[in-house]
């Protein structure tokens, strides 16, 4: 199996996760699905259910808040395949770690450290394991300015490191109403 990494990005409900387990099932060999949700409320459980239950039960299952990429190290075991679904979780779990309920005392420069650590360890994951990696993520930044303080730092720390993994990835997707886009090719 040749190995490749793939980021798939997109708005919400763009058919993203849908999209990436395909991508997976198509790439073939055991799959590591690491989930970065945190269920703060019913509706999130919810959400969160009804993701595992449209995952093969073949799949192993790794939830993890941060640290992604030292777990995956960790936990990788028999993969040939790891989809992170997602990193839009994944910075709002760094985010709400450095910040109140009201999001209005937050430490900037910790989250934009926590962050950047964050996308380096994954960076070295890529490089330390014989795997492939589809790397869900959402696109932000198409909309308005936002009002607060703490959505302006999401939005800016999330499309850094979305940049960071595009440049270093194989192949870059864009999903728009559910279609596939390809906004990066993989090399020939």
């Amino acid at each position: 199996m040749e190995l490749i990494n793939i980021l798939v990005t997109g708005g919400a409900r763009s058919g993203k996760s849908r999209y990436a387990q395909e991508l997976a099932i198509r790439l073939g060999g055991p799959v590591l699905f690491v989930a970065t949700a945190e269920a703060g409320d019913e509706e999130m459980r919810q959400r969160i259910e009804q993701h595992r239950r449209a995952r093969p039960p073949s799949w192993r299952t790794l939830e993890v808040t941060t640290g992604v990429g030292n777990e995956i190290i960790q936990g990788l075991g028999s993969a040939r395949v790891v989809i992170i679904d997602c990193i839009t979780l994944l910075i709002s779990n760094i985010l709400t770690k450095y910040s109140d309920a009201t999001g209005e005392n937050i430490d900037a420069s910790a989250v934009e450290d926590g962050v950047n650590a964050e996308i380096d360890q994954l960076l070295e994951c890529f490089k330390r394991t014989d795997t492939s990696f589809i790397i869900v993520t959402n696109e932000v930044g198409l909309g308005l300015v936002p009002v607060s303080k703490m959505s302006r730092l999401y939005r800016d720390l999330l499309g850094r490191a979305n940049q960071l993994l595009a440049e270093e990835v194989d192949e870059v997707c864009l999903m728009v109403a559910g279609l596939p886009v390809t906004v990066k090719p993989a090399a020939k």
